[in-house]
Formats: C-alpha cells, sequence, structure tokens
C-alpha cells in the first residue's frame, strides 16, 4: 500500500513539475508574441507595463480574474460552462507524453503520436460546444469554421507524421527523436517540415488561418459570448496548443533534446535547454508570420489544405517510402 502510495505522489510530483511552467510558458509567450509583432511593425507593443512589459501578461490575467462571468439567459448553461473547460483540460493532458529529455517524460508510451492525435482530435468538441451553446449565429458559425478548418488540416499533418514514421519505424516520441542523432529529419524531409509549420498554423488558428475568430465577419468567433475567466481558458488553451505543435515541430524535425553542436561545451548543456530553445524558435516564426502574412479567404485556406498539401504530401510519402525501400534503408521490422 505505502509502495502505491508513493508511485501516486511521484507522478503527482512529476504532473505539477510540468504544468506549473507550462501554466507560466503561456503567460510569457504571449509577452514575447507581442513583442515579436511590435518589433516587425514598429509599434511600441506592451513595453509600459513593468520593465519590458513583462507586467503586461500578469495585468491581463489579474483583468480576466476579477471581470463578471456573464452566461447568455438562452444559452446551454451546462455545456456553455463545459466548453472552455474540455479545450484547456484536452490542451494540458496532450503535454503527458512530450519527452523533454531521454529519461524525462510523464508517459513513455510505445503509442506516443496516436495519443497526440487522439487527444488534439478531441480537441475541435470544445471549440464547437462552445459555439453550439452560446445559442448565437456569430459563435456558431466560428465553431463550423474551426471544426471543417481543424479536420482538414489534421488530414495533411497525418501524413506527414507516416513519412517521419517510415524513416524512425516507431510510434514512440523518444525514438523519432533519438533517430535523428545522425541527421535531423527536417533536411531529408524539409519539404515536409515547411508543409508541417503551415497546417500547425491552421491547425491552432492562427493567422493567416484565424479565421474562426476573424474579427471583421464573425465579432470574435466561438468565444464572442464569453467573458472573464471562462475565455481565459479558451486563450490557455489556444496557447499551450501553440506550443504544443511547436514540441511535435522540434520532435519531429529538429532532434528533440538533442544538440546541434556535438563538441565541448555545448555538449555539456542538458538536453530539455534545447528542447525549450527549439520551441520558442518555432514560436517565433509563428509570430513574425502573424505580423507579416494578411489573412486568407475562407475558401483559399480550404483549396490550399485539400488541392495543394494532401495531394503533395502523398506524393511526398510514396517517395519517401520507394526510396527507403529502394536502397533497403527501412528500419528493422517494415521490410
Amino acid at each position: 500500500m505505502i509502495e502505491y502510495i508513493n508511485i501516486l505522489f511521484s507522478e503527482i510530483y512529476k504532473l505539477l513539475f510540468l504544468l506549473i511552467p507550462l501554466l507560466t510558458a503561456v503567460a510569457l509567450i504571449v509577452w514575447l508574441d507581442r513583442r515579436v509583432w511590435a518589433f516587425v511593425q514598429k509599434r511600441r507593443g506592451p513595453n509600459v507595463v513593468g520593465p519590458f512589459g513583462l507586467f503586461q501578461s500578469l495585468a491581463d490575467a489579474l483583468k480576466y480574474m476579477f471581470k463578471e462571468i456573464i452566461i447568455p439567459a438562452s444559452s446551454n448553461k451546462t455545456i456553455f460552462i463545459l466548453a472552455p473547460i474540455v479545450t484547456m483540460t484536452l490542451a494540458l493532458i496532450s503535454w503527458a507524453v512530450i519527452p523533454f529529455s531521454e529519461s524525462f517524460v510523464i508517459a513513455d508510451i510505445n503509442v506516443g503520436i496516436l495519443y497526440l492525435f487522439a487527444v488534439s482530435s478531441l480537441g475541435v468538441y470544445g471549440i464547437i460546444m462552445g459555439g453550439w451553446a452560446s445559442n448565437s449565429k456569430y459563435p456558431f458559425l466560428g465553431s463550423i469554421r474551426s471544426a471543417a478548418q481543424m479536420v482538414s488540416y489534421e488530414v495533411s499533418i497525418g501524413i506527414i507524421v507516416i513519412n517521419v514514421l517510415l524513416c524512425v519505424g516507431s510510434l514512440n516520441l523518444t525514438d523519432i527523436v533519438l533517430a535523428q542523432k545522425k541527421i535531423w529529419f527536417i533536411i531529408p524531409l524539409f519539404p515536409m517540415f515547411v508543409i508541417f509549420f503551415i497546417s500547425a498554423l491552421a491547425e491552432t488558428n492562427r493567422p493567416p488561418f484565424d479565421l474562426p475568430e476573424a474579427e471583421a465577419e464573425l465579432v470574435a468567433g466561438y468565444q464572442t459570448e464569453y467573458s472573464g475567466m471562462m475565455y481565459a481558458m479558451f486563450w490557455l488553451g489556444e496557447y499551450a496548443n501553440i506550443l504544443l505543435m511547436c514540441a511535435m515541430g522540434s520532435i519531429l524535425f529538429l532532434g528533440g533534446w538533442l544538440t546541434p553542436f556535438n563538441f565541448f561545451p555545448f555538449d555539456q548543456i542538458p538536453g530539455p535547454f534545447w528542447f525549450i530553445l527549439k520551441i520558442l524558435f518555432l514560436f517565433i516564426l509563428f509570430a513574425l508570420v502573424k505580423a507579416i502574412v494578411p489573412r486568407y479567404r475562407y475558401d483559399q485556406l480550404m483549396k490550399l489544405g485539400w488541392k495543394i498539401f494532401l495531394p503533395f504530401s502523398l506524393l511526398w510519402l510514396v517517395i519517401t517510402a520507394s526510396y527507403l525501400f529502394y536502397f533497403n534503408l527501412l528500419p528493422v521490422g517494415q521490410q
């Protein structure tokens, strides 16, 4: 009995050790996001509240905590309340299988990549619930847009991941990182990395694909009727998903926690430092795209996903499989 209690406390400790820094990171990347926009567009940005604007995220958090939560009288109140909880919970539990190093991962399961796909595909339910339960046409239209968008680009991401799995022969995320000791997959699979990055923007509703939240025609999309901490939970889930996509890009293409320089003193730096640095690099690219690229129309978004990315990723999958088979490079167990 004591042994089981010790195991339970050990797992709770690992969970808190992951979630507390993750929640803190969300506040910091919002600050970083704004600073990048301000730098690109030559505007002041959140640099007035505290040194370098660091207190801006704290001020936003306090604002959400003290704002009144308003539930529309005509809404389905149960689903309306559950929607942001579902969105935030699914965004956070995805991190359970993300390896920060070879030894630090909460759940090092053999089907880690399938777990991520299962959880991320459920994430759309929170958005649909929020849009439908609001009983308002603008949130409902925003949730329908988001559902179509996320489903469309998950198909392309799935095919891209299959390209990586062909080179590794395992669904375990740690094995995917270790398979890149000789060469990161971004080099042989660079076109897939580009498509993955663009698809991740669409998957997380980031500009130029933020059509579910388009202010010009939908006010704020599925979040229109939310306020206070319920809105903040949607916001938290959105940024946690963005960080998750950056982590997946790092694991699949940038070698995860592996150092880019295999010589002293870089080889002495802990793996989690490199992993976090790569996540930040990808996130800065996310922020730059928001500041530079204009918004797509919805028909352009669907055309890009179904008529360009899907056929090209399928073609590259055939090329990758043919190359590995012809040169007898398939991992053991796939030949």
